[in-house]
């Protein structure tokens, strides 16, 4: 067994283990492969990974049309900020979009969207912190922002996505995007990463 395969049975075991222990879904893992040499993506996908995480638009389109050739049941997350002159080349290689943080953004995406045949789905990028370095929909505009990203662009809204303020308590952001989810009704958030993906299985 290589590392990578070793790792990722690693890890698997534990994300079971918390869900199991929270009684909760097992949930998806998402492997970040962001300046990762192909072998290693594909030593990753041989072992069964199947959901993958890109920051740039450039980055991803070098590395996997041809890799999603070979493992055709690959689904590529964009999770790095999208520049609005890198839309149409997204919308042709990811699968999810996580990172819709602006309405600007929304508009284009859904004038390039409904102009195309696509089927990416979106996530709305929330700053649950408030922080100002930090891109995403402010906490009191998001269930207005939802509403706007759904009913009035009509765009295939999947989920979430927060990445809470460093070195401080996840669990508490976790929760509240919870709540936010919820009374939205909806059902995937994509958080936690290595430091913290036990506190947001909880």
């Amino acid at each position: 067994m290589n590392i990578v395969e070793q790792n990722l049975e690693n890890i698997t075991k534990k994300i079971e283990l918390q869900a199991k222990e929270w009684h909760t879904k097992k949930p998806e893992l998402l492997a970040v492969s962001k300046r990762q040499d192909l072998e290693l993506i594909k030593l990753a996908l041989k072992a069964g990974q199947r959901s993958f995480g890109e920051n740039m638009v450039q980055e991803a389109a070098k590395k996997w049309p041809q890799l999603k050739v070979e493992f055709p049941e690959v689904k590529l997350h964009l999770i790095g900020h999208l520049q609005s002159n890198k839309i149409k080349e997204a919308l042709k290689i990811f699968d999810v979009i996580e990172t819709i943080d602006s309405e600007k953004l929304a508009k284009l995406m859904a004038k390039n969207y409904h102009n195309n045949n696509y089927k990416t789905e979106f996530l709305i990028q929330i700053n649950i912190g408030a922080e100002k370095q930090k891109y995403g929909i402010a906490i009191d505009e998001a269930d207005d922002f939802i509403n706007f990203f759904r009913n009035e662009l009509k765009l295939p809204l999947k989920g979430l996505m927060c990445i809470p303020p460093y070195q401080e308590n996840a669990a508490l952001y976790f929760a509240y995007m919870h709540k936010i989810a919820t009374r939205n009704n909806i059902n995937y958030i994509s958080q936690g990463m290595s430091s913290d993906f036990m506190q947001a299985i909880a």
